[in-house]
């Protein structure tokens, strides 16, 4: 036995993640400016990460750290600007990060390098609100798109995007992209795992009410490096719950349909659909899924902007849906390991995953793990785990992951 499966034991004791990984946080356009008018902003991660793969011989190591590092401006009259870099040290070269030619290993896909992350000019008042440039976009839960976050780079994209609130209850967002800069980083051996070029148009209008939220999107996008990866997607979402004391029910229902479109030159048609309903007692949730994502055994549907780490495991099998589709079956359970004190900021998780094909048989299953601990102030620590059990796709595979990430700003001039 080498010596990711035999972390996996001492892993599992410290960890115990429901829904799969932190799927919603806030971008350039929700997010509350900073009252600074110049401001400095960093998040550091160091990260252990091993994988051991049947398919391969060897296992995965990778030692990483990444910097990223940004000045945020605020020139008054609704005007802002960040400008931010990124940069990934690693130590050793014991895995394939997709840039070292190290395809005796495992893929752990966080090269070392550096990049320009973001670097956009915005404009906002009380119900409008656009950004232009290189710039990081979430939409709902980050199933079709979304910034990668999990990997050191981050995926971003050079884009227009637009934002109106005409009523308190209803958002409307658009966003036209050109291009994508992807989480392989600018030096990936294949070209198009670095970037591609789009001409990629994305509305989502949302109405939220009380706890609940029902959404209904359409994402039209081409890629004009790829053009089989061009794709029209039109899709609706209703999430809420109805907790009373904090206890109760929760759910969240979507429904879409994927077609060929612009430049494609193949012809499908397929649906998705997520079921998941949930129940919270005594601060602890647990879920059951369902997600459908439909194949014909030629051609499956894709979510090739989305964060895809956080969702169908993360093992990552399912990063590409295999052409006979992928029905993932799930359930999870997560919360804190206490109700107060420090036991109180400790979060756990745990999921379990069974994966068949929309057409065939069964792929296989997979645990997920993971708890997450505060150590000071923007100091945060993280152990999880992953172990993937084929049966029909794949080989074997577990990893495991240790993590300190360190965020914070500091103003570098003073508000007047």
């Amino acid at each position: 036995m080498n010596m990711t499966r035999k972390l996996l034991p001492v892993a599992c004791l410290l960890a115990a993640t429901a829904a799969p990984a932190t799927r919603a946080s806030a971008d350039n356009l929700s997010a509350t400016p900073a009252s600074a008018p110049l401001q400095l902003e960093w998040d550091a991660r160091l990260r252990h990460e091993q994988v051991d793969d049947d398919a391969f011989s060897r296992d995965a190591r990778a030692d990483t750290l990444r910097l990223r590092l940004g000045l945020r401006a605020n020139f008054g009259s609704g005007w802002s600007g960040l400008l931010e870099g990124a940069g990934v040290a690693s130590a050793g070269e014991h895995y394939n990060s997709g840039a070292n030619g190290r395809t005796q290993y495992p893929a752990i896909t966080d090269p070392h390098g550096g990049e320009l992350n973001q670097a956009w000019l915005g404009w906002q008042n009380g119900t409008f609100g656009a950004i232009l440039g290189r710039q990081r976009l979430l939409l709902d839960n980050q199933r079709w798109v979304g910034n990668s976050g999990w990997r050191q780079y981050e995926q971003t994209f050079d884009a227009l995007s637009l934002q109106w609130q005409p009523l308190s209850a209803l958002n409307v967002r658009y966003a036209w992209l050109d291009r994508v800069h992807r989480v392989a980083g600018p030096d990936a051996l294949s070209p198009p795992a670095r970037e591609r070029r789009l001409d990629t148009h994305l509305l989502n209008l949302a109405w939220t009410q009380g706890a609940q939220q029902w959404t209904g999107y359409a994402y039209l996008h081409e890629d004009r490096d790829v053009a089989s990866a061009s794709t029209a997607t039109w899709g609706v979402r209703w999430s809420g719950s109805a907790l009373r004391g904090g206890n109760g029910p929760g759910w969240t229902l979507e429904a879409a349909r994927q077609d060929d479109y612009a430049n494609n030159p193949l012809h499908f048609g397929h649906d998705y659909w997520l079921l998941e309903p949930a129940w919270t007692q005594a601060g602890i949730t647990a879920k059951l899924g369902w997600e459908h994502l439909g194949g014909n055994g030629r051609h499956a549907l894709q979510t090739p902007l989305a964060t895809l780490h956080a969702f169908n495991g993360w093992d990552d099998q399912f990063a590409v849906t295999p052409p006979g589709g992928l029905e993932d079956r799930y359930a999870s359970v997560a919360g804190k390991l206490g109700r107060s004190g420090f036991a109180g900021k400790l979060g756990w998780a745990l999921a379990w995953h069974d994966y068949r094909a929309d057409r065939g048989g069964r792929y296989g299953s997979e645990w997920n793990a993971s708890l997450s601990f505060p150590l000071a102030a923007g100091l945060s620590g993280l152990v999880k785990l992953a172990d993937y059990r084929a049966d029909g796709f794949g080989r074997d595979s577990a990893k495991v992951w240790l993590q300190l990430e360190w965020k914070g700003r500091q103003a570098l001039a003073d508000a007047r």
